[in-house]
């Protein structure tokens, strides 16, 4: 009675591989995720230093006098 009762308790082999599958695809979402989060981060960090990076005055008219052009 024991053993019969020992097999009942434990998961069956099909059980297992949907075990193994489920911590699978949980590790490929959690990369992902992580994935996902650093490229945020990346295009934040990017996002702030255009908008506080600062434009020399002459930058402008350096750049049209280079090209020939006259200035502003």
């Amino acid at each position: 009675m024991t053993s019969a009762t020992l097999h009942l308790v434990a998961p069956t082999q099909t059980e297992r591989g949907l075990l193994i599958l489920a911590g699978h695809l949980t590790a490929y979402v959690e990369h992902r995720i992580s994935r996902r989060a650093e490229r945020r981060e990346l295009s934040l960090d990017l996002l702030r230093e255009q908008q506080t990076r600062r434009q020399h005055p002459r930058a402008v008219d350096h750049a049209l006098a280079q090209l020939g052009l006259t200035r502003r």
